[in-house]
């Protein structure tokens, strides 16, 4: 009888220690967990800080913890029609100008190519190469050789100025800044899903655009673009940036808000055909702005013409 009771209190001593060594170890892995979540976290380039420009969480608190809405999930055999669109978002246009203001980070906000820049060589946006042949987001670039590309070396003769007459050789090192940027190239897919009955867009990539200048006069002569990034991966960024709009301060909005508003001024200068044509290779001026807005018209009136009033 004695062994018996005796054996009951050591299963009951063995059964309490193992539930607090389980409880123990439970605990330990969590804080080791959240631990290793923390040193993550510091070491994120997303939430960092780099040449100045904060890359992640913005000083407001319902900003910093934004993310970005998902996308309505769509079946490949629901898509009926679909059509490639490129556009030039000018931020010349009236319109397009909360994406170049301000020329310098000021009071949290910041332009678009300053929050490109800064999460690009922060590591947590990767920046694709060949930007006028190739724009399949194949060629990665490092962001070394992004900051090689926002820098540009010019050996240009200057005179002594304590020798008159004398030129010496000297090297002049220009940046890309903010303001040197002045349009944009947007890649997207037009679909219609019959699923839910709608016309529907995806916006796939975004490129920003310099002035080309012409060496002996120093007149702009085009557009020059510099990579190409894959949009997916930069709206957890953009979601993390308010834009300011108007006189409205209080209207908080971010930039990937205003791009899935459709708050921006463009015009088509590609869509998807055989030849892989641009409209400029066919039409100059006036008529290449009716064909763009010919194409335009002709993907609203494939929704409009689905439906009988």
């Amino acid at each position: 009888m004695k062994m018996h009771v005796h054996s009951k209190r050591t299963a009951r001593t063995v059964a309490v220690v193992y539930t607090e060594l389980s409880v123990a170890i439970k605990v330990l892995l969590f804080f080791i967990a959240l631990f290793f979540a923390v040193q993550v976290s510091a070491q994120n380039p997303c939430i960092a800080v780099d040449n100045g420009l904060i890359i992640g969480p913005e000083s407001h608190g319902a900003t910093k913890m934004r993310k970005p809405v998902p996308y309505p999930h769509v079946r490949e055999a629901d898509v009926m029609w679909a059509q490639r669109i490129w556009r030039t978002l000018d931020l010349r246009e009236k319109m397009n100008h909360p994406y170049y203001y301000p020329e310098v980070p000021n009071g949290g906000l910041m332009s678009l190519f300053d929050i490109i820049k800064g999460s690009v060589l922060g590591g947590c946006v990767t920046a694709f190469d060949n930007p006028v042949l190739d724009d399949e987001f194949k060629v990665k670039m490092t962001a070394e050789q992004v900051s090689n590309l926002l820098i540009s070396k010019d050996v240009v003769d200057v005179e002594d100025p304590f020798n008159p007459g004398t030129y010496r050789r000297d090297t002049i090192v220009t940046e890309i800044q903010s303001s040197d940027v002045l349009a944009y190239w947007i890649k997207e897919d037009w679909f219609f899903d019959k699923q839910r009955s709608v016309m529907d867009v995806r916006i796939l990539g975004i490129c920003p655009l310099v002035a080309k200048k012409d060496p002996n006069s120093g007149e702009a002569i085009g557009y020059r673009p510099l990579f190409w990034i894959y949009f997916p991966q930069l709206r957890p960024v953009l979601v993390r940036h308010e834009v300011y709009i108007g006189q409205n301060f209080a209207q908080r909005l971010s930039y990937d808000d205003i791009f899935t508003k459709r708050f921006f001024a463009s015009y088509i200068h590609k869509q998807s055909n055989v030849y892989d044509r641009s409209v400029s290779s066919y039409l100059t001026g006036l008529d290449a702005l009716l064909e763009s807005e010919a194409i335009k018209e002709n993907i609203m009136n494939f929704e409009h013409d689905l439906w009988h009033f």
